[in-house]
């Protein structure tokens, strides 16, 4: 297992990956998560806006997990999250367990804004946000935070949903910035 862990260190760096957390997110986590990121950003002389956008897309995908990751330990909901770094842009991928019931209502919210260019992506999320917050017990899901990724992101999100079970999916996201 030691020497596996090389190798997964290795196989990290060749994906261009340099920040990888999988387990248990919790909001003080994201706070220092937020503040290794712009380090290691601002050693490589990123602009401050693209810092910004890439931490607040790893914001909004770790308030995803909390809020809707099916996969729980005591409490806290789990997941996995990624930045790295390849043909000149960050990226930010996510990752967690939902079920079943809910992949098709996803898949086709996403879908929607996958195919929305820049002007539709704005106008759309104008439009979101006048209809005002969700019912608590009513998320709308693909909301304004995946609106807000689509809108930042340079290329269209891209996603997937690979069937662990009969109830469950893990869906998986990337975002280039």
């Amino acid at each position: 297992m030691l020497t596996d862990l090389y190798e997964f260190k290795k196989d990290l760096g060749k994906r261009g990956i340099f920040f990888c957390l999988s387990g248990p997110i919790s909001q003080n986590l994201v706070a220092e998560i937020g503040t290794t990121l712009e380090q290691k950003m601002t050693l490589e002389d990123t602009s401050k806006s693209t810092v910004l956008r890439v931490f607040s897309t790893v914001v909004e995908n770790a308030q995803n997990i909390m809020r809707y990751s099916d996969e729980k330990e005591e409490k806290l909901s789990l997941g996995i999250i990624a930045v790295g770094y390849e043909d000149n842009h960050y990226f930010v991928l996510c990752g967690n367990m939902i079920e079943k019931n809910k992949v098709e209502r996803l898949r086709s919210k996403l879908t929607a804004l996958q195919n929305m260019d820049k002007n539709e992506l704005k106008e759309y999320y104008r439009k979101q946000r006048r209809k005002g917050p969700a019912p608590i017990d009513k998320s709308r899901g693909a909301g304004l935070g995946f609106i807000d990724m689509a809108k930042k992101a340079c290329q269209p999100i891209e996603f997937d949903f690979k069937k662990i079970n009969e109830n469950f999916y893990f869906f998986s996201m990337k975002t280039v910035i």
